[in-house]
């Protein structure tokens, strides 16, 4: 007795696959992956450290002026207290209670800094993108442009955009994330110059799929990696510029706690009373250290060679 014919037919061997199909293969790969980077993260200790220190600071930095047990502005203690059980950090030159500057401060700096990084991350990948995907004079425009922002010393770009825009929060967070758009560029263009040449993007090209689909359905999904790895170093880089404006006087507002401005404020009482910058200094050295050490986990979960080993 003859088999009923079905729709479901098996695909020929030199066939080319459609674009449904593609996309499931694209998923499944992904979700192997991803089970194995998860698996390496978690046996990664300093990320896991990393992580610990940076949830921690995000925390203190949603509801710091909550659980700050002084008001930051208020001038209403002995100048130069050293650290007591009331004052676990001193008060400044001011009278202020450097604890809870410190707690406020962290929302100022964190802010800042991961707000830079986003605006970063949107312009430098869709310009990487853009020069990778397509070459020629579309990447040798944005080439050029790229090597121009990256001569210049990210302080002294930093100083030169905020005294052009103004001080302030926003300007501030615009000058930092312009500093820092050539990393992202870089980074994505190279990963999708290898990627623009891999099976799946050449068999999608076949198929009839799109510029704009193969670009963000294909290429900028598997460029996530060294994307999400270089976000985490452009906030800590972020928080470190953001204190460095402050500390020269071209932050936010002289008047918002910020750990840069705090620094600024102690570096003429190093003598008198050294906890003025010490502490500000240790929150930012800590709050680099831990982005870092996650980024470098990151990287190390991410890297191809080692998650083909778990």
């Amino acid at each position: 007795m003859d088999k009923p014919l079905t729709d479901a037919r098996p695909e020929a061997p030199g066939s080319l696959p459609d674009h449904n199909r593609l996309e499931q293969l694209e998923e499944e790969r992904r979700a192997t992956t991803g089970s194995r980077f998860w698996r390496r993260l978690r046996s990664e200790r300093k990320a896991l450290v990393g992580a610990l220190f940076v949830a921690a600071l995000l925390i203190v930095a949603i509801v710091g002026p909550v659980i700050a047990p002084h008001d930051p502005d208020a001038d209403d203690f002995m100048l130069f207290e050293s650290p007591s059980m009331d004052h676990p950090f001193g008060t400044d030159s001011f009278g202020r209670d450097l604890f809870s500057r410190i707690i406020v401060g962290a929302r100022v700096s964190v802010t800042i800094g991961f707000a830079a990084a986003a605006v970063a991350m949107v312009i430098g990948v869709a310009l990487g993108l853009l020069a990778g995907y397509y070459g020629g004079w579309i990447d040798t425009v944005i080439s050029r442009c790229i090597d121009l922002l990256w001569a210049f010393p990210v302080i002294i770009l930093t100083v030169g955009l905020v005294a052009v825009f103004g001080a302030g929060a926003r300007n501030v967070v615009i000058a930092i994330a312009i500093a820092y758009i050539d990393d992202f560029a870089r980074v994505v263009r190279a990963k999708v110059l290898s990627l623009r040449e891999e099976d799946y993007t050449l068999a999608a090209r076949a198929v009839g799929a799109s510029d704009r689909r193969i670009m963000f359905r294909h290429i900028l999904p598997n460029s996530a990696a060294p994307i999400i790895v270089q976000a985490t170093f452009a906030v800590g880089l972020g928080i470190l510029a953001e204190s460095g404006l402050s500390f020269l006087g071209l932050g936010v507002n002289p008047t918002t706690a910020t750990w840069g401005l705090s620094l600024n404020e102690g570096r003429d009482f190093v003598r008198q009373a050294w906890w003025i910058s010490v502490f500000p200094g240790l929150a930012i050295v800590f709050t680099v250290l831990a982005l870092n050490l996650f980024g470098d986990g990151l990287r190390d979960a991410l890297d191809v060679r080692s998650v083909g080993e778990v």
